[in-house]
């Protein structure tokens, strides 16, 4: 960790800040990237694991994207989007048309992954107004879902720690049970887990009532929920389940689209989904500036616009809606990703990285490894420490150490994780290499073997 990273963040709080050590973290400070990798002030270099976070899909230090902003920039800064329009964002919104999982021909252009959300959200609640069913505006989640740090968006995270010390509450809002199938019942085999999950949505509507759910809102893969790999047919199923009771299924792929399962959108091509609305960001852009985008299937949009708009205005949208900066710089990095074939070089090496992630299991700190494509988790955790009677609030400090520490041994080692509390998640840049990683798995061995071996010398015996 870098010495003067505290002076230097005394005055920016971060997100998600933890204010007992505000302005003290003593975060990693970062100088440049090139490529997979970053290095940090002092010119040490490490492969970027988690890609900023989840987003930096071609990598850092591209001098075409630099220039296409630079020259959109000079061209043509801001358009009021209320009113004008402009090239960059009619070309993005015709693109994104062109790749969605479905027939969406209407693309509201937004600021991020969780305006995008807020859009979805809001637009469920302006379709039902639209049709005279005022009472359908419940949103049914997950738990362990996270859909953005709005006000709306927050009521339906299914993080509990998220809420600590905030007021997220909605009575229109309800969390389903968790789909991670290592936390099923024992004995129950992932077809009837995976039935259950299912059964337990279509009864929540039925209690709920079809005409008061307005939608269902789900993540492909859990992403910062510790990367949650559904079992088989489960996304599909809650979809038809949707279809039946007439309740809109948005797939919340900010994490997942642009690549990061080896497709431009997941839910169709992996999942065999189209939902009614799409969210996405992060890998829209790389990362190189802020934007995101909330779909629309023709068949909702066209029940609330031209003869069907019974005179309403979606009056929704933010300063920076479209942003031609923002745009050109979307465009330029989906001319890159396909240039480059980039969602096929995914679904070429992802097999090759499961196979490294999941090769981690020999190691008895690690209790679970989980992912798809390009998305990985490494859960670790001191085995028969949650049942030795220390207190939750305990525990979590346990499991938090123990993340911090394998994090701090593979950033002396070359590779930056993101530890959330003691979940090691990876989404590297999809220009890596098979050579890198075997380079970024390697270094994560050893960084949780050296952590494995210190719990061991503290506590006194061997965890094997």
């Amino acid at each position: 960790m870098n010495e003067n990273a505290a002076n230097q963040d005394a005055h920016w709080v971060h997100p998600w800040e933890y204010m007992a050590t505000a302005g003290n973290a003593g975060r990693t400070t970062l100088s440049h990237g090139e490529g997979i990798y970053v290095y940090d002030d002092k010119g040490a270099r490490m492969i970027d694991g988690p890609a900023g976070m989840w987003c930096t899909q071609i990598g850092y230090g591209r001098a075409e994207m630099a220039q296409a902003i630079a020259e959109q920039a000079t061209r043509l800064t801001y358009i009021n989007p209320f009113s004008l329009s402009a090239e960059p964002p009619t070309r993005l919104a015709r693109k994104l048309a062109s790749v969605a999982p479905g027939v969406m021909n209407q693309v509201f252009l937004t600021t991020g992954g969780t305006t995008a959300v807020e859009t979805a959200l809001r637009f469920v609640h302006y379709y039902n107004n639209v049709l005279g069913r005022p009472a359908k505006k419940h949103i049914i989640s997950r738990a362990g879902a996270y859909h953005g740090s709005s006000y709306l968006t927050g009521m339906i995270a299914g993080k509990d720690r998220d809420k600590s010390f905030l007021d997220i509450s909605m009575p229109q809002a309800h969390l389903l049970s968790g789909v991670n199938p290592r936390l099923r019942p024992e004995g129950m085999s992932l077809e009837d887990f995976c039935t259950a999950r299912v059964n337990e949505l279509e009864a929540k509507i039925l209690e709920i009532g079809p005409d008061k759910v307005g939608a269902f809102i789900a993540e492909p893969v859990q992403a910062s929920g510790g990367v949650i790999v559904a079992p088989d047919g489960y996304f599909r199923r809650v979809w038809e389940v949707c279809l039946k009771y007439d309740v809109l299924f948005i797939a919340d792929e900010v994490v997942t689209a642009f690549g990061r399962l080896g497709y431009w959108f997941a839910s169709k091509e992996v999942f065999g989904v189209e939902p009614d609305l799409v969210t996405c960001a992060k890998g829209i852009t790389s990362g190189y500036l802020p934007l995101g985008a909330c779909l629309i299937s023709d068949r909702v949009f066209a029940q609330v616009s031209g003869e069907q708009a019974q005179g309403g205005t979606f009056a929704h949208g933010y300063t920076n809606s479209g942003h031609p900066v923002c745009s050109a710089a979307a465009l330029k990095n989906m001319e890159i990703m396909e240039r480059e074939e980039l969602l096929a070089h995914v679904r070429d090496i992802g097999p090759h990285f499961q196979r490294r992630l999941h090769a981690l299991r020999d190691i008895p700190l690690v209790v679970d490894t989980r992912g798809m494509g390009l998305l990985g988790c490494v859960e670790c955790t001191v085995r028969g420490a949650h049942d030795s009677g220390l207190s939750q609030a305990q525990l979590l400090a346990l499991d938090t150490e123990l993340g911090a520490r394998i994090d701090r041994h593979c950033q002396s080692l070359g590779l930056m994780l993101r530890p959330i509390v003691n979940l090691c998640v990876f989404s590297p840049a999809l220009i890596i290499t098979r050579a890198q990683i075997d380079e970024m798995f390697d270094i994560m061995r050893e960084g949780i073997v050296r952590t494995m071996h210190e719990v061991e010398q503290e506590m006194g015996y061997a965890l094997a």
